[in-house]
C-alpha cells in the first residue's frame, strides 16, 4: 500500500510510486494480451552487475532516510 507509506523497490533499483505501478500493470496486461495472441515476447534482460549495484545504492539510500527519520 504505497498510499499508506509503504516503500517498494524492484530488483533493478527502481523505487515504485503509484504512477510507476500503474505503468507496470498496464505493460504487464499488454504483454499478456500479446502472448495470448501467440506473439513471442521473450522475457526481461538478465540482471547485470550495474543492476545489482543500482539496487544496493537505492536500498542504502532508503535505509539512510529511514534512520534519519527515526
Amino acid at each position: 500500500m504505497i498510499e499508506k507509506g509503504a516503500a517498494a523497490l524492484n530488483p533493478r533499483g527502481e523505487r515504485y510510486s503509484p504512477a510507476t505501478i500503474r505503468e507496470r500493470l498496464t505493460m504487464r496486461d499488454f504483454m499478456d494480451t500479446l502472448r495470448a495472441s501467440g506473439v513471442q515476447t521473450g522475457g526481461p534482460a538478465a540482471m547485470s552487475p550495474r543492476d545489482r549495484q543500482q539496487f544496493a545504492n537505492e536500498l542504502d539510500s532508503w535505509l539512510r532516510q529511514r534512520k534519519s527519520q527515526a
